[in-house]
Order: C-alpha cells, then structure tokens, then sequence
C-alpha cells in the first residue's frame, strides 16, 4: 500500500487467533502433527461454538522454544 502525502496509511491487523488449516500453511507443520502437539498441550488453542483457534502467541512460542 503507497502511502499518500499527509494521509496516514492504515495500520495492519495482525490476527491473534487462526483455524487449522492457515496454522498449517504459517508453519509448515503437517495438520495431524498439529493435532497431536495440541493434543499434548504444546500449542494453546481456544474453543468458540464448534470452532478450534489456534492462539497465534502459541504457535510463535512453540516455534522459538524449538530454535537452536
């Protein structure tokens, strides 16, 4: 986006919460190693009706608890 002189751009959401499938595709881990670390309590996850969400602060703190 090509900001315009004297018009402040408009800051990007970033989600706090993602489904499955878009946990899948930011960290490339494969949708039933995701349900199994979900599943031993390694990623956090929140349930909203029939709805899992993957808590995006989780997947980071997974990812940088596993850096070398």
């Amino acid at each position: 986006m090509m900001e315009t002189p004297g018009k402040p751009s408009k800051p990007e959401i970033c989600p706090i919460t993602v489904r499955i499938p878009v946990a899948v595709q930011m960290t490339g881990i494969g949708r039933s190693k995701l349900y199994e670390l979900i599943g031993a309590g390694e990623i956090e996850t929140i349930k909203l009706g029939s709805s899992r969400l993957i808590l995006v602060s989780s997947l980071q703190d997974f990812i940088d608890r596993r850096r070398l």
